[in-house]
């Protein structure tokens, strides 16, 4: 099964909430980020890509890092999405949608059950930002 390499943030708010993005022409909400381009660190490609996509400015010490995870790409089928993971957290008004993107969420544990997220946010991203709420 072909690797998507990307870098994913796990963005959390001052309530809890943790930020979802949709793409446009998706159906699923995924954590915000995406691929690298030549000679970039994932720090580096996440720094760029939340900047594109939400307008946000971030720097390396920003983000925490959480380690690798692999899961079923989301809306690439046969596909697998090798993620390198971050947090941070961001206050709401700081993000807005731009780019490619189609909708941006924040979202809590009662809402996982009715949207549509990625495998790599249900089964990794998720439970890292909500751990009493792991089933």
């Amino acid at each position: 099964m072909p690797d998507i390499h990307v870098s994913a943030a796990v963005i959390v708010d001052d309530d809890g909430r943790v930020l979802v993005v949709r793409k446009q022409g998706t159906t699923r909400f995924m954590q915000p980020g995406g691929k690298p381009e030549p000679g970039e660190s994932p720090a580096q490609t996440l720094i760029r890509e939340l900047h594109e996509e939400l307008g946000l400015r971030l720097d390396e010490a920003d983000l925490q890092p959480l380690g690798t995870f692999i899961s079923e790409a989301a809306n690439e089928p046969g596909h697998r999405v090798v993620a390198e993971a971050f947090a941070t957290s961001v206050a709401p008004d700081a993000v807005s949608v731009q780019a490619e993107l189609a909708e941006l969420r924040w979202i809590t544990p009662s809402d996982v059950a009715t949207l549509p997220l990625a495998p790599l946010s249900l089964e990794h991203l998720l439970p890292i930002a909500w751990p009493a709420h792991t089933p």
